[in-house]
């Protein structure tokens, strides 16, 4: 795909969350539309993957530890040909593959499931040195809010890391500043992330992770390195595209529709202006029917 491809092929997956959590009538809003860019990234450039295939013993392996954001996971999946894309209306259903965190053994293409915090990078980190251990080429990439960061476990998963040298696990790091309770600045100030990941022992590269050829760019950078574990911090926009989402931490779990919140439109209101917002995102004007 070209770069124009891959900004629109983005942008049609925020449309695709704004259509799902409006069906499904809960689940995280900012988080995933903030993450589109990356997913659209990793799937349709990154990741060595086989729709037709999820089990492709030479796939890459991609872990996505803050499973309240999956949204953008399905929906990147489905326009990657995993499943149907009139499949995303089952989001949270009953009985439906599309659960509000992703289950490993309801939809193949999930590498793991995800819900309690912190664990995904333990996770990634034994993938990683399970597939050196089998003489594999295969890499692991990780997918952590920056929120998650708070969890010790992450902490740990990190020393083990950088001590066993996993040059073939990516750990991107969703650097939104925005968790459930508010600000992380103010909930648990995390400071110099790039600084905390160097001392442990990371290289480290700080990008803008709504701009996709710096993810391709960073992602392949991070092959090269030979002496220590990457990690990506990307900074992203919570809410990108929807103007009232835009860096407010109150739609971290909520859905356009759900609450009248200061400076968004009336509730019954808020889908349309998202999705109105989102076809004429960066310049493009696309049809309710694309």
């Amino acid at each position: 795909m070209t770069h124009t491809e891959l900004s629109e092929m983005a942008n049609t997956i925020r449309e695709d969350i704004v259509k799902m959590l409006v069906s499904a009538g809960s689940g995280h809003s900012a988080g995933p539309l903030g993450l589109a860019d990356i997913f659209t990234a990793l799937y349709f450039d990154i990741l060595k993957h086989n729709p037709k295939d999820p089990d492709w013993l030479d796939r890459d392996r991609l872990i996505l530890s803050n499973g309240h954001c999956v949204p953008v996971r399905y929906a990147t999946m489905a326009r990657a040909g995993y499943l149907p894309v009139s499949e995303l209306a089952t989001l949270r259903k009953f009985g439906s593959r599309l659960q509000g965190h992703p289950e490993r053994l309801r939809l193949p293409g999930l590498e793991s499931t995800s819900g309690p915090l912190g664990s995904g990078v333990s996770q990634a980190a034994g993938m990683a040195i399970a597939l050196r251990m089998d003489g594999g080429r295969q890499r692991v990439y990780c997918i952590t809010g920056d929120g998650e960061l708070d969890e010790g476990n992450i902490w740990e998963a990190v020393m083990f890391a950088a001590k066993e040298r996993l040059t073939n696990l990516t750990v991107i790091v969703d650097r939104n500043n925005i968790q459930i309770d508010g600000i992380t600045e103010d909930v648990m100030p995390l400071g110099d992330l790039a600084k905390k990941f160097s001392a442990f022992g990371w290289h480290v590269i700080e990008i803008d992770g709504n701009n996709i050829e710096a993810v391709i760019n960073a992602c392949r950078l991070a092959e090269a390195v030979e002496e220590a574990p990457t990690v990506i911090i990307a900074h992203t926009i919570p809410g990108k595209g929807v103007e009232y989402m835009e860096y407010d931490y109150h739609w971290h779990g909520i859905y356009p529709g759900q609450e009248d919140l200061p400076g968004a439109p009336p509730k019954a209101e808020q889908a349309k202006v998202a999705l109105a917002q989102l076809r004429t995102l960066g310049g493009q004007i696309r049809s309710e029917h694309q």
